[in-house]
């Protein structure tokens, strides 16, 4: 009897189970999502992600290290414990999840003739996205990388050398992209561009000045001269700010700087460092103005602090002290998102 209560049990199980998953695929797809994207939503994605992304990183992680600011509380960064990000300080998984995004629009280009115009800006776009990654850390997947559709979820650590100089690296890249944006000859224009609004010579620039950039960054032990001599004489690097390849922030949501959205308490966290306020009173630069606010309790002041105090340890007033200036809140449209510009070339 119970051996017999047991197979009943376990018949009526497996039926339940092949009821619950027949059909399974059919009733859990939904028609009326999509499961394809368009390049141009791409390639807008990929350039303002990358750019909001890593302004902020600047903001609260670049400008504690390079001590233009101070961060007055949950400070662990600015006191160099660069492992406990707690503001910023991790563009990792940025950096990687828009080089997956980037992997996707360059892999549509190439499959479909159609959207073809859109394959140098995305090797423009691999490259730079590259060069970020092992300038930050050194060795790091990159040729293997961002491939998990394809079954591959191990990549491995890429020599930084290699990176830049072996074929499907960095100057690979750049070479490739101008060779292919100089000789595009289809009529479909390329859209979803925030840098150029579609004008592909903009982006040749932009694959210019990144090669230099790139080329400048190996010279200590490579042997470029050659190379950078060439692009000199073709001149097709950006030359003036009118084609530096950047976009602007606005003054209103959804597309103004990222601290502009903050509370009060979490921006006013960051004031102006006391190498900063030397620097600019010994140069009397008028930077100090735009990029800083004057002291509450000292009008007409700017005054910065001592990078990395101990909250626990120090009683600190924050007016003390200038905050950062109105372009990082009240004013963001006067931003704009660097990606590289004529000064750099």
């Amino acid at each position: 009897m119970k051996a017999f209560k047991i197979s009943t049990l376990a018949v009526l199980i497996m039926g339940t189970v092949a009821g619950c998953t027949r059909g399974f695929e059919e009733i859990n797809t939904n028609d009326n999502a999509p499961i394809s994207v368009q390049p141009e939503f791409l390639l807008r994605q990929v350039v303002y992600d990358l750019g909001e992304q890593m302004s902020y990183e600047g903001f609260v992680a670049g400008n504690l290290l390079g001590q233009y600011f101070t961060a007055i509380d949950f400070n662990l960064f600015d006191r160099h414990s660069l492992t406990e990000p707690q503001f910023g300080g991790n563009p990792w998984p940025v950096l990687y999840r828009n080089l997956r995004d980037n992997e996707t629009l360059l892999a549509l280009a190439r499959e479909n003739s159609v959207y073809a115009v859109y394959e140098g800006p995305a090797l423009v776009m691999k490259a730079y996205i590259g060069a970020m990654l092992t300038d930050l850390y050194g060795d790091v997947p990159y040729f293997g990388a961002v491939s998990g559709k394809a079954g591959a979820v191990t990549p491995v650590y890429d020599a930084q050398r290699d990176i830049y100089l072996a074929q499907g690296g960095i100057l690979d890249n750049l070479e490739t992209a101008i060779s292919l944006m100089d000789n595009y000859s289809g009529t479909q224009a390329l859209q979803g561009d925030i840098l150029y609004g579609g004008q592909l010579q903009g982006w040749v620039g932009f694959a210019h000045s990144l090669l230099i950039k790139s080329l400048l960054r190996i010279s200590g032990t490579e042997e470029v001269s050659a190379q950078l001599q060439a692009l000199a004489n073709t001149a097709g690097y950006i030359q003036d700010n009118g084609a530096n390849a950047a976009y602007d922030f606005t003054d209103g949501q959804p597309n103004n700087f990222r601290m502009a959205n903050l509370r009060a308490g979490d921006f006013n966290l960051f004031v102006m460092s006391e190498t900063m306020q030397e620097v600019t009173e010994a140069l009397n630069d008028p930077r100090a103005g735009v990029l800083f606010r004057p002291a509450d309790n000292f009008p007409g002041e700017y005054r910065g602090l001592l990078n990395g105090p101990d909250a626990s340890q120090t009683s600190i007033s924050v007016a003390d002290y200038s905050l950062t200036g109105t372009i990082f809140r009240e004013a963001t449209g006067r931003l704009d998102a660097s990606f590289i510009t004529a000064w750099e070339t």
